[in-house]
């Protein structure tokens, strides 16, 4: 849904925690993921305008204030103050098991393997 509209890609980090929603992790940015000190690593992916239509769809960000799955945030990555952009973030974890790790790939190649 995204890939044909990806601009540039690069690692970064931000303030919150993950949750294991099953096949994908949710992002937490609640105040318990601030006191924590906890992170998140990923990319920062830029994609022209239908790119961003294409991950609201996908995330289900209907808008601004409307009954999302996922609400849309502005963030700016902690070790690049240069670098911010829009985050899919969960209000609370929704009894999803939390995930100890800061990298989802890393979490969920363990998980396939059972370890």
């Amino acid at each position: 849904m995204v890939a044909g509209f990806i601009q540039a890609a690069k690692p970064g980090i931000i303030h919150g925690r993950l949750v294991d929603y099953g096949p994908y992790p949710a992002l937490l940015r609640d105040e318990a993921a601030g006191r924590s000190g906890s992170v998140v690593r990923g990319l920062w992916i830029a994609v022209n305008r239908q790119g961003l239509r294409n991950m609201d769809q996908l995330e289900q960000f209907l808008g601004i204030e409307e009954d999302n799955d996922y609400d849309r945030i502005w963030v700016t990555d902690i070790a690049q103050p240069e670098q911010s952009g829009w985050v899919y973030v969960w209000d609370s974890p929704r009894g999803c098991p939390p995930i100890d790790e800061s990298y989802w790939p890393d979490y969920y190649a363990r998980k396939q393997k059972g370890t």
